[in-house]
């Protein structure tokens, strides 16, 4: 039976439990299981899920609000500031570094806030909420998984979806797409060598091909739109990453 979702703080404890169970079931050990019940239902997470206004803007809106003007700039200083580290990625998956770094420069501007909510209780409440239950309930086992490989701990921070990392994954694209870009024997999606690696590995085995367009109705669109759901979120990153190639 799977755990009962609930819409607000009352359920989350009884939720806890039972997802406990489908998690031990699944093969989540005790450091994760131990995680999962420190978790707390996170009323900011709640708040932000359901006012997400920006998705609903025009594009022109969208590109103002996120600073894409800034993104651009910064995008262009960054990868002439050390080209053979995006050159080597572009090589290895196929991705210009432009895309990346207009991931990189959307999601966090470049690092600078990747986030500041409890990664697992973050996850937890989603999981938990009926809203949301179908989504990240996949991401809540992963999250216990990444705790139980070491991958991140009980207290990491990210967004308030549970995103890690430069570019926001969420736990079950870490297990999926993650990668050591390092060779440090880990993967960290708060290390920035990791953290694009992951990220042009992601659009790479979404349908990434080389030498193909990528705005929209170009044949590595599609790689982007798996990336975010939302077409004004698409449709930038591909004019972004336009600009900044120049």
């Amino acid at each position: 039976m799977a755990a009962t979702c609930g819409n607000d703080a009352s359920g989350f404890s009884r939720w806890q439990q039972e997802f406990a169970a489908e998690a031990a079931a699944a093969g989540i050990g005790p450091a994760g299981l131990q995680a999962l019940a420190a978790t707390t239902y996170a009323t900011r997470t709640i708040s932000a899920d359901r006012n997400q206004r920006s998705f609903s803007y025009s594009l022109e809106e969208f590109m103002r609000v996120r600073g894409a003007d800034t993104i651009v700039r910064q995008g262009r200083q960054r990868i002439a500031a050390n080209p053979a580290f995006y050159d080597s990625l572009e090589r290895a998956y196929g991705v210009p570094a432009a895309v990346i770094v207009a991931i990189h420069g959307m999601e966090t501007g470049f690092g600078n806030f990747m986030g500041d909510a409890n990664v697992l209780s973050a996850i937890a409440t989603l999981a938990y909420d009926c809203r949301r239950t179908a989504f990240f309930s996949e991401h809540a086992l992963a999250a216990l998984t990444l705790v139980d490989r070491g991958i991140i701990s009980p207290n990491s921070v990210g967004a308030m979806h549970g995103e890690l990392g430069h570019t926001q994954f969420l736990p079950g694209n870490v297990l999926r797409y993650g990668v050591d870009g390092n060779g440090d024997g880990r993967v960290d999606l708060n290390n920035l060598t990791d953290a694009m690696a992951s990220t042009a590995n992601f659009l790479r085995q979404n349908g990434w091909r080389p030498g193909q367009g990528y705005q929209e109705g170009q044949r590595n669109f599609s790689a982007i739109q798996a990336w975010n759901a939302a077409p004004v979120y698409q449709r930038a990153i591909a004019i972004m990453a336009s600009q900044i190639e120049g």
